[in-house]
């Protein structure tokens, strides 16, 4: 009885530690290109309700550039203070 109990918390905890590693990594991708995904979805948004979504799309594009232009920079102690921009 007292091995089944220690097992179910165990399994417990690894759900959350698993959980707790996809919410990091989700926060960590819409950090790097959650500019490009509101204008996605901004512009998917203008297509559905008839209107033209060119203006939001073509912002999506630019927001794309610009998050790999952020990655592929090099990182390191001494570009640290810059970075938030």
């Amino acid at each position: 009885m007292r091995n089944a109990k220690k097992s179910r918390g165990q399994g417990m905890v690894e759900y959350i530690v698993i959980v707790g590693l996809i919410a990091v990594s989700a926060i960590a991708v819409f950090g790097l290109f959650g500019k490009t995904i509101k204008s996605q979805v901004a512009g998917m948004a203008s297509e559905v309700a008839g209107q033209n979504g060119s203006t939001a799309v073509s912002n999506a594009s630019t927001a794309a550039g610009s998050a790999v232009t952020k990655a592929n920079t090099a990182n390191n102690m001494s570009t640290y203070t810059g970075q938030n921009q």
